[in-house]
């Protein structure tokens, strides 16, 4: 991944529209984006400070006063970078569910089919994650209780994220 979750949220607010840090503010509180990411107000200007200066992002320079709030804008480039990082977040099995979150949030960057094929490569990974946790587990048994919970908690999370996924990507849930 190019992106940290917290420029991948900022640039997510950018493809919508040229924006000012404190809208960018607006945009995270409204949709509830730090229950999912550990982003801050003060980060926010850090972070396009920092998308600007790889050329990810773009900055008015020509405010009308110096008091007037900075407008950025994505690039292509920025485009490009946030895009890739979707694929990536939305297609690997093994990727912490708010980073999963992160690439939802954010698909509009890819088209409809790539979003299609990326949740179906989670999909296939997620079958594989769940062969092997319950390989493991078989071949462990006897357990003892706590190490049954945690194996039967982790297959519990793994099982209701492929059902979620098999009804996304309309395939059997078997």
């Amino acid at each position: 991944m190019e992106l940290t979750i917290g420029e991948l949220v900022v640039l997510g607010a950018l493809v919508e529209r040229p924006r000012h840090g404190y809208d960018i503010e607006q945009v995270i509180e409204e949709r509830g984006v730090r229950r999912w990411t550990d982003i801050g107000f003060s980060s926010i200007y850090y972070l396009l400070d920092k998308l600007t200066a790889r050329g990810l992002a773009e900055a008015d320079d020509d405010r009308p006063s110096p008091k007037a709030r900075r407008v950025a804008r994505i690039t292509d480039r920025g485009r490009r970078a946030a895009a890739a990082d979707v694929r990536e977040l939305l297609s690997g099995a093994g990727v912490p569910a708010r980073s999963f979150l992160a690439g939802l949030a954010h698909s509009t960057l890819l088209p409809a089919h790539e979003v299609e094929e990326a949740l179906r490569a989670r999909l296939a990974g997620l079958d594989t994650r769940i062969g092997a946790v319950v390989a493991a587990r078989t071949a462990q048994e006897p357990l003892p209780a706590e190490a049954r919970d945690v194996f039967s908690f982790s297959l519990s999370q793994l099982r209701a994220e492929r059902s979620w996924l098999a009804e996304r990507v309309q395939v059997s849930d078997d």
